[in-house]
């Protein structure tokens, strides 16, 4: 009897989690139609917070459970795909008047075919990268560049945010790779170079969080396409060396 007690409290504790992400969403959602920005993309950082949590927990006390995956996708669903749709919209969105709400039903939509599809595909992938952008670095994106904004001023945030909603939600459908870092493992033996990288990422956050958390994620959004262009121009370059190799070889042999 103690031990079906104990293993129900268990279940229970990455679920509390779980909620406290659910529960960030709904408060940046409530903070967003009250136009209180900033704290609406604050809340979603700490959703993203309760949603590593969450996993960790539920690993740690082996309780994972399809109930527990299927609570999660429902939670990410509306912090990471209302909350930063409604966040977008009632920034800036709102002055292109249904081009705007559609950008932001795109994002969200995006996400949950995203979240959709990885719960289908997670088990036949390896864990160190993700299939398409994760939703919830694309909710990070947009609450850092309006986290950001406030530091930076840059010039026509309408526009910039805009091109976000649509680019993320494509790169979440995508089958652009993204590393997972589920397989990083700080134990192990690494290069001098990437422990300066980690430390120098860490004091520039502390001097200016507002400003390199944007440009942390801006950059992980980016590299995952700059890296798969990068690698089909070098596979085609190789084609074509290999192309003009044979050609050689063919008017070699038949001019002698």
């Amino acid at each position: 009897m103690a031990r079906r007690h104990r293993h129900a409290y268990i279940l229970i504790l990455p679920s509390l989690f779980t909620t406290g992400n659910l529960f960030c969403g709904f408060y940046s959602i409530v903070r967003s139609m009250n136009n209180e920005l900033q704290w609406a993309a604050y809340a979603i950082l700490v959703a993203g917070i309760f949603d590593v949590l969450d996993g960790r927990v539920a690993r740690m006390t082996r309780s994972t459970s399809q109930f527990g995956v299927e609570y999660d996708s429902i939670a990410d669903v509306v912090s990471f795909g209302v909350a930063p749709a409604i966040l977008a919209y009632s920034w800036v969105l709102h002055s292109f008047g249904r081009l705007g709400w559609a950008g932001a039903f795109f994002f969200c939509a995006c996400g949950a075919l995203r979240l959709a599809r990885f719960n289908t595909i997670s088990e036949d992938l390896p864990k160190s990268y993700f299939i398409g952008l994760p939703i919830p670095a694309a909710a990070y994106m947009i609450a850092t560049t309006v986290i950001a904004y406030r530091e930076l001023h840059f010039v026509y945030p309408e526009g910039l945010v805009l091109i976000l909603t649509f680019a993320l939600g494509l790169l979440m459908v995508s089958n652009v790779r993204y590393r997972s870092f589920k397989d990083f493992d700080l134990r192990r033996r690494s290069s001098f170079v990437l422990l300066v990288m980690l430390v120098a990422m860490i004091a520039f956050i502390a001097i200016k969080p507002e400003v390199t958390l944007a440009f942390v994620f801006g950059y992980y959004v980016c590299w995952g396409p700059l890296r798969d262009g990068f690698r089909w121009f070098r596979s085609r370059k190789r084609v074509g060396e290999r192309e003009n190799d044979t050609s050689r070889v063919e008017e070699e042999s038949s001019r002698s």
